[in-house]
């Protein structure tokens, strides 16, 4: 006997009300079956019709899964991603660390990621752009647009790039997540008013996540993450750290210890490439912090 297909997908979601798309298009608010849901924007479900509702009776295998986790709990970004996108800007200035911990997370997940530099028409391009070297010196793709300078070069560039994807968007507060969201997606103020309202009983917070679909086909999707302060990456071994970092990983098979470090060993192959040139520095610092807070002690 064949399996039952799923029927629906998770659009949005707060708290235990969660916005499904039915097979057929049409969105509905369904509740999961029990008091634990374990349910996310972009699960594709199996529901049932509970009156002007549903009731989500299971989730379907994920092929993927976003999450950052902190000592006390973990937190789910979206399933079933065929890209991240991280939107930097020249201004005002990113944070490298959390960069890096994206794409850490990304990386683990099995989820490709691209990077995109926004308002690059600003004085601090340059910049921006230099920090920016090493990502794509081990392979991460980067692009360059002005979301609201050059608003239909910027969306040419990176139609492309979501053709037949399902991207999940993060990127801190002021690098013009808004602005891409609402270029690439017209409706999506509307969208996600009612949405929230639905979900929040006519109180419009913005959800958690929502998946916006960019074609009347629904084969492309853009899917708005609200934006954090800390990423967590307790999901990570420090000993595994390198194997999420290809720049430093392509170097840790030449250390002389199989069990090497990278800090402080003798013949290691990461800190030999460092000195090179091969690594950046900041690339390196980056692998020292994150090393030694996955390191620490967990209570």
């Amino acid at each position: 006997m064949t399996a039952q297909a799923p029927n629906g997908r998770v659009v949005g979601a707060h708290g235990r009300h969660f916005m499904v798309e039915a097979s057929d298009g049409r969105r509905l608010i369904c509740h999961p079956r029990g008091k634990k849901s374990d349910c996310v924007v972009g699960d594709r479900v199996h529901w049932q019709p509970a009156g002007d509702e549903g009731v989500i009776e299971r989730i379907a295998e994920r092929r993927n899964l976003l999450f950052r986790q902190d000592e006390w709990r973990s937190k789910s970004f979206a399933a079933n991603l065929d890209q991240l996108l991280i939107l930097v800007a020249a201004e005002p200035m990113y944070a490298e660390t959390q960069l890096a911990r994206a794409l850490i997370a990304a990386e683990q997940a099995g989820i490709p990621s691209l990077i995109v530099l926004n308002k690059i028409d600003l004085p601090q391009a340059e910049a921006a752009r230099q920090r920016l070297a090493p990502y794509r010196a081990m392979g991460v793709a980067v692009l360059e647009c002005s979301l609201k300078a050059r608003g239909d070069e910027a969306i040419a560039l990176l139609g492309p790039h979501l053709l037949d994807r399902a991207t999940l968007v993060l990127g801190p507060s002021g690098m013009g997540k808004s602005t891409l969201i609402n270029r690439m997606v017209p409706a999506a103020a509307a969208q996600v008013g009612e949405i929230s309202q639905a979900l929040n009983s006519g109180r419009h917070t913005t959800t958690t996540t929502t998946w916006y679909w960019l074609d009347d086909e629904r084969r492309s999707a853009l899917i708005d993450s609200p934006g954090f302060q800390e990423f967590g990456l307790r999901q990570v071994a420090s000993a595994d750290l390198p194997r999420w970092m290809p720049d430093l990983g392509r170097h840790a098979g030449e250390c002389r210890f199989y069990n090497c470090t990278h800090l402080h060993e003798p013949g290691c192959g990461v800190r030999a490439a460092l000195e090179r040139g091969e690594i950046s520095a900041s690339r390196y610092r980056i692998y020292q912090e994150l090393h030694a807070e996955l390191s620490a002690t967990r209570w």
